[in-house]
């Protein structure tokens, strides 16, 4: 399975110009030969929530535009957006579109972000997702979930050998991306694909100005880094085989080694 990474400066409030570099992405992701274009998070708007309010009733047209550049690539795309509940609130939502253009996955974050205020506009989700595809089962966490690993325990006991996470992380926290991503990938024996914004993005008020600091990564189920970029915009390509997992799982049995009688499955 080769991946495409996509590390981007996403448009605050700008949902027109963001689509059209995503689009451009896609091409050339195709162009290299990739099977899935992995996006940042809320990548289609950024965190204006202001703005993102209003645009509540169109955020099913830029879903759909995805959809689009997925079928007209031949590409699956996945990553986070803006999308409107049931109740008619924003939520952070993960959606993956095969490269037919099929909705194969939805998980709406579970864990907001309390420094950024992020409860006070976002809807949390309610259960964790994994989900089937050509490539086998995949699962899918967003941001501040890195930090809850019990998250991940699940979406590995459920069979997912690859999980995504696109992300905003920013500085001063470099060093806890680069530990906490690794150490998912470890502890789990799985590949761990993490996909940040880079750039600077203004939000006002109690919150200011975010640097977000890239750094994009992926890691084998041994731990190690096998891509990452640096801060400034980037489309790493990098290919991952499933039997990987089985292959560290056979040299060191941590997984098989759980105590799940005194644990639990988890």
């Amino acid at each position: 399975m080769k991946l495409s990474i996509a590390q981007f400066d996403v448009a605050r409030g700008n949902p027109a110009k963001n689509l059209k570099q995503i689009a451009a992405l896609a091409e050339r992701a195709r162009a290299a030969g990739s099977d899935l274009l992995c996006l940042p998070e809320m990548c289609t708007t950024g965190f204006d929530w202001s703005f993102n309010a209003t645009h509540l009733d169109a955020a099913s047209d830029d879903l759909a535009r995805i959809a689009a550049i997925a079928q007209a690539e031949g590409l699956a795309i996945c990553g986070s957006f803006l999308e409107k509940t049931e109740s008619g609130r924003a939520a952070n939502c993960f959606h993956y579109f095969d490269q037919s253009g099929q909705r194969l996955a939805q998980y709406r974050k579970l864990h907001l972000f309390t420094l950024f205020r992020e409860e006070r506009h976002v809807e949390a989700g309610d259960r964790w997702a994994t989900f089937s595809t050509q490539f086998g089962e995949l699962g899918a966490a967003i941001c501040y979930d890195l930090r809850f690993p019990e998250l991940f325990r699940q979406l590995t006991a459920a069979g997912a050998w690859l999980q995504l996470l696109p992300s905003a992380f920013p500085h001063p926290r470099l060093e806890h991306w680069r530990t906490l991503v690794r150490a998912r990938a470890i502890e789990n024996q799985v590949y761990l694909v993490a996909i940040n914004q880079c750039g600077v993005e203004g939000h006002g008020g109690e919150v200011g100005e975010t640097q977000y600091f890239g750094h994009s990564m992926v890691v084998d189920p041994w731990g190690e880094i096998i891509a990452e970029a640096g801060e400034a915009a980037d489309l790493l390509e990098v290919e991952v085989d499933p039997a990987e997992v089985d292959s560290v799982r056979s040299k060191l049995s941590a997984w098989d080694d759980r105590r799940t009688d005194v644990f639990g499955k988890l």
